[in-house]
């Protein structure tokens, strides 16, 4: 049986979302922004929480750990080896239980993810890709037509930490921390606007904003036509930018500065 995946909103603007495993009923929270939301989606789903996956140790994505390790006592909860202590603290969490570098597994029933680090928002940062079920869980690096700020690491860094994502197969659905995506792409068709594509992709954005309706999952092939971060080798973004013989790094470096900028 296929993995069910469960999104729903947190905060003001994060998602939650709960990976359901059918067969020996495990659930996992892709991080933990909010304990309300994610109690009141497994009691509509029926489910019961026995993992957290936690991408990185900023405290909407973590604030709910306390509450969800009180609700649930043995829930196991997982993270990046790099950032332990940070998720500890935010989390108000005494331990992880397993502390995930690149290229190591988080199993959960019978799904498993390969944990790739993808530094830049934070210097720890992981991702989450579960490979049989073509599903990769960004957290704050990769969004919907944009990437995470630069916190802790320079641009080059989360550039990098871009290019290991976008060489996925392009099949893979990616959830991310945030519904950014209509900011983002008002930003995108600004920097590459002779790309059809991308202003089919803002038009139907709008539309599912103005319904209610989440923007997420993405794919990754659909970020490789139309998310100006993936794309800094474009002739027609460089132009924009007056930047057509400028290093890659250097053209992505503008493109997040720009977009810090708004």
């Amino acid at each position: 049986m296929a993995a069910e995946v469960h999104q729903f909103m947190c905060l003001s603007d994060n998602f939650g979302v709960l990976l359901h495993d059918p067969e020996t009923r495990r659930t996992a929270a892709i991080d933990a922004p909010e304990a309300a939301p994610i109690l009141a989606a497994l009691a509509d789903k029926g489910w019961e929480l026995t993992d957290i996956l936690v991408t990185h140790h900023h405290a909407d994505h973590t604030q709910g750990l306390a509450a969800l390790k009180q609700k649930f006592p043995d829930v196991r909860i997982v993270g990046p080896a790099k950032e332990a202590a940070k998720i500890k603290a935010a989390g108000k969490i005494d331990a992880l239980d397993a502390e995930l570098a690149e290229g190591d597994k988080a199993a959960m029933g019978h799904l498993e993810a390969r944990v790739i680090e993808v530094p830049g928002h934070t210097s720890g940062h992981i991702a989450y890709h579960f490979a049989d079920e073509d599903l990769l869980f960004a957290g704050d690096t990769l969004f919907a037509l944009g990437c995470g700020r630069c916190f802790e690491e320079k641009p080059a860094v989360m550039y990098h930490s871009l290019l290991k994502l976008a060489a996925l197969p392009g099949q893979t659905q990616v959830y991310c921390g945030h519904e950014y995506t209509q900011s983002n792409a008002r930003f995108a068709v600004k920097v590459d606007p002779e790309n059809d594509l991308l202003r089919e992709r803002a038009a139907e954005i709008d539309r599912m904003r103005e319904g209610g309706v989440a923007t997420l999952p993405t794919t990754i092939a659909l970020e490789q036509a139309t998310n100006p971060f993936l794309r800094v080798d474009d002739p027609g973004i460089r132009k924009t930018l007056g930047m057509s013989d400028a290093d890659e790094v250097d053209v992505f470096g503008e493109l997040r500065e720009r977009k810090n900028r708004g």
